[in-house]
């Protein structure tokens, strides 16, 4: 079955193939680490930004090699006060003040025609930098043959009472297979949105209806023979989201975009060896999941007395129906039971992948999100 095979044959299979290799023996050293732009777009993010400029310039990563540019879009909160004040302690740091709403992809375009360096690191303001992140992305570019290096998230603010379990379960596993493909053919599918570096010259601007830029930007990277692989000491923090409904329609959002990228991308799955293998496995099977997992359920529902095979399936998909209500009922009496909610946060994400393919087909998107609420007290909805 391609759902099997995707979430559990593909990722072991890749990982264990993976054990005796490694991303890339060609480093910079200290000294010759080269001159760095990092990028970002920031919309009402006044909770975070402070401690995402501190995070930067307590790096590790020598400061006169840095320039900062960020772009705020149309804030209606002290984020622009706050980096106001934050570029007279940091001279590095380049603020540009977009009036009317943007949407991260057409600042992210922008930023870079504006960037004065070949190695570029694109961020979100909500991710905070350890102070190796950005020595251990960097570092690799001494490699030419390197176009696009993801950074190893950690999440933050885990809690019992909703879906960030799960959530950061489901990522550090989604990491480990990520670095398996980078060691093994140097075609990881797809950054930690919220930190990777790439080359300046393989950037391609993501059309601006686009939902998912970071995926985009990577298969380009790929289409142009360059590799892109996962760096597990370039370690970022992020507070993962706990609200079940901001994170359904994240996951929608997302979901549409992926198969604005499918389209976009599907020669890729042809005559790329192993990324269109990977590209395949990884991404596009996940992707059509609940068609499969819909098509099973009716085939085995209009052949059920034809064998207990059949039987089985219905009564198993019964079972997690089952599971989720009765984990709807306790979570609104406060009991919170984790094997309950993997099961609910697998069938919630399918059917936000189902959603989202319609939200594709209905061609709305304009670009723009607003972004899913973390820092969020530890509370659910």
């Amino acid at each position: 079955m391609p759902v099997c095979y995707s979430y559990v044959l593909y990722p072991l299979l890749v990982v264990l193939a993976s054990k005796s290799k490694k991303n890339n023996s060609i480093h910079y050293n200290a000294d010759t680490l080269p001159n760095i732009t990092i990028l970002m777009a920031a919309h009402n993010e006044e909770l975070i930004i402070e401690k995402k400029i501190e995070s930067i310039f307590s790096s590790s990563y020598p400061r006169e090699k840095i320039q900062l540019i960020v772009g705020t879009d149309s804030c209606n909160d002290s984020t622009d006060t706050i980096l106001a004040k934050q570029a007279k302690i940091y001279p590095e740091l380049k603020h540009i003040v977009f009036k009317e709403r943007q949407g991260k992809i057409r600042i992210i375009n922008n930023l870079v025609k504006k960037s004065m360096n070949e190695i570029l690191v694109l961020t979100d303001a909500n991710v905070l930098f350890s102070t190796k992140t950005l020595t251990s992305l960097v570092r690799h570019f001494k490699n030419n043959s390197i176009g696009l290096v993801d950074s190893h998230m950690k999440n933050y603010g885990l809690s019992n009472s909703g879906i960030s379990y799960p959530e950061q379960r489901y990522i550090s596993l989604e990491v480990i297979l990520k670095e398996a493909e980078g060691k093994l053919w140097g075609c990881m599918m797809g950054p930690f949105g919220g930190c990777f570096a790439i080359r300046k010259t393989l950037y391609k601007p993501v059309p601006e209806k686009y939902l998912v830029d970071d995926f985009h930007i990577n298969m380009n990277i790929l289409k142009q023979g360059s590799m892109a692989i996962h760096e597990s000491e370039a370690i970022v923090y992020e507070d993962v989201s706990n609200h079940l409904s901001a994170e359904f329609n994240r996951k929608v959002r997302i979901s549409a975009g992926n198969f604005q990228n499918l389209i976009h991308f599907s020669k890729m799955l042809i005559k790329h060896g192993s990324v269109s293998f990977a590209f395949l496995s990884h991404k596009v099977l996940r992707w059509l999941s609940p068609f499969f997992l819909l098509f099973s359920l009716l085939l085995s529902i209009i052949w059920l007395n034809q064998g207990t095979p059949n039987i089985i399936i219905v009564y198993g998909f019964g079972l997690v129906g089952f599971t989720v209500l009765i984990d709807f009922i306790l979570k609104s009496l406060n009991v919170n039971l984790k094997i309950l909610r993997y099961t609910t946060h697998f069938t919630v994400m399918n059917l936000a992948l189902f959603i989202g393919f319609f939200k594709f087909i209905r061609g709305n998107s304009n670009g723009i999100w607003n972004r899913t609420e973390r820092l969020q007290n530890r509370s659910s909805q």
